[in-house]
């Protein structure tokens, strides 16, 4: 099941630029991570909002995690209320709210392109086999009969 970790930060003044460039030579990717999202909240805040494979998979790379976010500790500021410089949250994603429709099964196949009309799907006859048949009969197919159609006279 697909499952989500959100993290709140704040940058000290300055360092907004050296935040987002961290996360962009961010070293990975971690087991299980699918993508994520570095959000500006404002001018010295952010969000990091991380897709995974597994909520276990969030739990198995948390070393790691922590490993990342002690190299820009030093970036940071503390939240204040005793949560230190991140403010991380996650769990199961338990629905999705609209987003684009979901591929069908097959979807990215193409259709064949239609047949132009006129066009005979046999291949030309080359010339010089067409000269050897000159003396032969030619056979043509029957014309297509017109269907008679019954016509019922309704009683009103």
């Amino acid at each position: 099941m697909t499952a989500f970790n959100v993290v709140r930060f704040r940058v000290k003044p300055g360092q907004a630029e050296n935040f987002i460039e961290a996360h962009r030579s961010m070293k990975g990717p971690f087991e299980g991570w699918q993508g994520g999202w570095l959000v500006r909240t404002g001018e010295e805040t952010f969000c990091l909002v991380g897709q995974w494979k597994s909520f276990d998979n969030i739990v198995n790379a948390r070393p790691q995690m922590i490993g990342f976010l002690d190299q820009m500790r030093d970036m940071l500021e503390e939240l204040g209320g005793g949560l230190g410089v991140t403010d991380p949250v996650s769990g199961d994603a338990v629905l999705q709210i609209g987003g684009p429709p979901r591929k069908r099964a097959g979807a990215g196949r193409r259709a064949k392109p239609a047949r132009k009309r006129g066009v005979s799907a046999k291949k030309a006859t080359p010339a010089k086999k067409r000269a050897g048949n000159a003396g032969k009969a030619k056979t043509r197919p029957a014309p297509a009969r017109k269907r008679k159609t019954a016509t019922k006279k309704r009683g009103r």
